[in-house]
């Protein structure tokens, strides 16, 4: 046999054996695997489908409560000012609106005095401002006394080092710093020049001031209710008057002006206050009257009929005959005397005809 046909058959011999092993190693493993097994077997239910929810929201604090400004104070007059509901409508809405309250009216209408009863019916002090024909806005915020610390210097005076010892505060600036709310009042605003009302509006408006020799701003701790008072005597700027809330004082008529005598002279007798209205309102109607007498004045002049003991009967005919009892109260020029002794003698030659 040829040594190829050898290798050929050697070849196929161990193949052969390599098939038998292999078939022996399976019958092995086959009867390992049917082997009765003591391990007890688990058989998992069906997995039951997780239902979709919603995604939780994340726990948040609950919400803080609207801030609530407090309720504006309210002015519903005093027992000594008798306001109107005019009036006490315009103060609240000062009150409210957080703006000057600019009055306007006749003199002796009672418009310093609205501030003295606004702060005392509030609770509130009382800061006044009057203003002359010399006054400057920067006199209402501070002065500089700069006399002062020249004199200190050449004294040698230790505290001229500190130009704070020489800054006087002013009406505005004490309202502004106030520990508490104040009623400020810039008394006759129209008696200074034109320019006063200009030179404030920032500071109004802002209830704020820069200080150029210290350097610092003040700022309001309290927003004052401001109130301005006019006697009509000249206009004020339009840019002022934006930033006010106005209300004119109309002169009272018959029954107001009887409630306010009410307050003043409780114990006053019907018949002396009819006499005493009809010659004051007669005065006031009287044609060409120079000035013509005020609430104030009629004030002063019960007070003086009081004194004196006065009649309504007397009252009466010292008007019809010439000029009223002690008509110094009521008048006050000679012009209008001379006037009213004209138109009484007229009357009492018209009488005779």
């Amino acid at each position: 046999m040829a040594s190829a046909d050898r290798e050929v058959l050697n070849f196929i011999g161990m193949a052969l054996g390599k098939a038998e092993n292999w078939a022996k190693d399976e019958r092995r493993v086959c009867a390992r695997l049917t082997k009765p097994c003591d391990c007890t077997i688990i058989v998992a239910e069906p997995c039951q489908p997780i239902a979709r929810t919603a995604p939780r929201a994340p726990l948040l604090p609950p919400p803080m409560p609207a801030a609530q400004s407090p309720a504006a104070p309210r002015f519903d007059g005093t027992e000594r000012y008798v306001a109107t509901d005019d009036l006490k409508l315009a103060v609240n809405a000062a009150l409210t609106l957080q703006r000057p309250l600019l009055i306007k009216g006749e003199p002796g209408t009672g418009k310093t005095m609205l501030a003295e009863e606004v702060a005392l019916a509030l609770g509130r002090p009382l800061l006044q401002w009057h203003i002359k024909s010399t006054t400057k806005a920067h006199q209402g915020l501070y002065e500089y006394d700069a006399v002062s610390r020249l004199r200190d210097s050449q004294l040698g005076d230790e505290k001229v080092r500190d130009i704070r010892n020489y800054i006087v505060q002013g009406t505005l600036w004490q309202a502004f710093e106030a520990p508490e709310p104040v009623v400020l009042l810039i008394d006759e605003i129209d008696k200074a020049d034109i320019e006063f009302p200009n030179d404030l509006l920032r500071e109004l408006d802002r209830m704020e001031f820069h200080v150029y020799e210290t350097r610092q701003t003040i700022a309001a701790r309290h927003r004052p209710l401001v109130i301005i008072t006019s006697n009509n005597e000249k206009d004020l700027p339009d840019a002022f008057l934006r930033r006010c809330f106005f209300h004119y004082i109309r002169f009272p008529d018959r029954e107001t002006m009887r409630d306010i005598v009410a307050v003043h002279f409780p114990d006053l007798k019907q018949d002396v206050l009819r006499a005493a209205l009809d010659t004051f309102f007669a005065l006031r109607e009287a044609p060409g009257l120079k000035k013509k007498p005020s609430t104030s004045e009629l004030l002063d002049w019960l007070r003086l009929l009081l004194a004196e003991g006065a009649t309504a009967a007397q009252i009466d005919a010292h008007a019809a005959a010439s000029v009223p009892m002690m008509a110094g109260a009521l008048l006050k020029n000679e012009q209008d005397v001379q006037l009213l002794e004209r138109l009484a003698a007229m009357t009492r030659g018209n009488a005779r005809r």
